[in-house]
């Protein structure tokens, strides 16, 4: 063989390789429906990999984002002959015997400073009429969640400013936090509460706070961010919207881009709080989807891997260690029951996921009390570790006090009569309870909830009717605000309540007790 011959076959055998490569880059479409897309071809494509349909096979990821006309797909099925891709925009746009080519880059959502205060979709596109965001890079929005090395313990508050919470149900920087009741039991207010609070933190350990609105109203979302808006807590916070008028795609990938925005500033060591409102409706998304992708279904027609779908994006949520930054991201799910079912299959997975959880009870919602928490199956499984040692001395009686009214509370609609101690037992437990209650949107700063707590657990409040006790609340923090500030200024930098703050603390009490009546 000459080595002309020799020459002449590696041309071919390299022309042959270009060929096949250039195969696995592109494929055809062969059918389109139901906002998803089967592709001949694209052997090469990886899963979460983006698609696009424009015809120019010149155009970088980079320069295709910025056009309004490019129309991109998501990889979620992996065939032997073909692949299925689940469309981020318009199905009408697409058509049978379209070509379709690999971009080579997973699917990614800008990052950067710029997004705080804003909101925006899925893919970090704004959608507030506020102009564009200035991003710094991008981040996947699916990425493995830090190792047990790379993780600090939880031991630092994250107050939600709601007393119920702060005192009986302890949120650390870090945890997972679920929470979860029926439909209209204050969910969401419990977590727009929390945001609300971090008002109250100084500038230097506020968190980061990133709210994902998965299947709401659009009109909902918008009275939260005026809300927000009008507090001034959007300073220091971000909304990804998936409404419900969005594809399924949207809100089964929503959670993830929000994880992806909060690990950029997590990466940084900042704080972080995310709110997921609601992984029900994301199940319920990826069950469409799955279902779509003729995926088999399983209990409830969920996919088998409904578990993964929110292992991988709670899992996400951590303390880092010192090493890493020291960054934390706290996640705050909320999912929806029915009939107060929490042994339904998705309550389930996700209560086994988390570090605690908070159920709201209707008929308690029904009774008055707000937010209406049962503290019985309540728990936070990070507990007093993410608590200030001033609130950890005032709340430790609490949980047992009320526990132990809600007993006696059952016992007494059978009993027709009543000793003294029991009587008295009970009005305490009613005033207890009465002094947890708060109005929506009204956060208390943790020094606050100290004192309103210390007076209630040591019996300077007992004088006073248990339906008082919301109006004898404001007057005691007035008074306190006139006449002993310092106190308050004394726990909220000491964050413990040492013998002189007790002792002047006490004195304010018994003061106030004599000019209140």
């Amino acid at each position: 063989m000459t080595d002309q011959t020799i020459i002449e076959r590696l041309k071919k055998e390299i022309a042959a390789l270009h060929l096949e490569e250039k195969e696995e880059d592109a494929g055809v479409v062969r059918m389109v429906g139901d906002g998803i897309v089967e592709i001949e071809g694209l052997s090469g494509a990886m899963m979460m990999e983006m698609i696009t349909f424009d015809e120019s096979s010149n155009a970088s990821v980079a320069q295709a984002l910025t056009k309004d006309s490019e129309l991109f797909g998501l990889v979620l099925n992996l065939e032997e002959d073909s692949v299925k891709v689940v469309l981020l925009g318009d199905s009408s746009r697409i058509s049978e015997g379209m070509i379709a080519r690999k971009t080579g880059k997973l699917l990614s959502i800008p990052v950067g400073e710029a997004f705080i205060g804003r909101v925006v979709n899925v893919l970090g596109e704004p959608i507030d009429s506020k102009g564009p965001v200035k991003a710094v890079g991008a981040n996947p929005i699916e990425r493995e969640a830090y190792g047990v090395i790379d993780r600090a313990p939880v031991d630092t508050p994250l107050h939600s400013g709601i007393k119920a919470i702060d005192t009986l149900i302890p949120i650390g920087r870090g945890q997972r936090e679920l929470i979860i009741g029926d439909r209209a039991t204050g969910k969401t207010t419990v977590a727009i509460d929390t945001i609300l609070n971090q008002l109250n933190e100084s500038k230097e350990s506020r968190p980061i706070c990133i709210y994902v609105a998965i299947g709401q109203k659009e009109s909902k979302t918008a009275q939260i961010a005026q809300l927000l808006s009008d507090r001034g807590a959007m300073e220091y916070t971000i909304i990804v919207d998936a409404s419900a008028s969005q594809p399924a795609a949207f809100q089964f990938l929503a959670p993830y881009s929000g994880a992806a925005l909060g690990e950029y500033f997590m990466a940084k060591g900042k704080d972080v709080l995310i709110v997921y409102d609601d992984l029900s409706k994301q199940a319920v998304a990826y069950r469409e989807l799955s279902l779509l992708l003729r995926r088999p279904p399983g209990r409830e027609a969920y996919p088998g891997d409904i578990f993964y779908l929110h292992s991988r994006l709670l899992e996400r949520a951590a303390k880092l260690s010192k090493e890493k930054g020291g960054g934390s991201m706290t996640a705050l799910p909320i999912i929806e029951t029915q009939e107060g079912d929490v042994s339904a299959y998705i309550p389930t997975n996700v209560i086994s996921i988390t570090d605690g959880q908070m159920f709201l009870e209707a008929d308690l919602f029904n009774k008055g009390t707000r937010p209406a928490i049962n503290v019985g199956i309540s728990v936070s499984r990070v507990g007093s570790a993410a608590q200030t040692k001033a609130m950890k001395k005032v709340a430790g009686r609490i949980k047992l006090d009320l526990a132990q009214f809600r007993e006696l509370e059952a016992f007494m609609q059978f009993a027709s009569d009543l000793d003294e101690k029991t009587k008295k037992q009970i009005d305490s437990g009613r005033r207890l309870s009465s002094t947890l209650n708060q109005p929506k949107n009204a956060p208390i700063a943790f020094e606050r909830q100290v004192a309103v707590i210390f007076a209630a657990t040591n019996g300077y409040l007992d004088a006073y009717p248990p339906e008082r006790m919301t109006e004898i609340e404001e007057k005691l923090l007035g008074f306190l605000d006139r006449e002993h500030a310092h106190i308050l200024e004394a726990i909220r930098t000491e964050k413990a309540i040492s013998e002189e703050t007790e002792k002047t603390l006490r004195a304010g009490l018994e003061m106030f007790g004599k000019t209140v009546q």
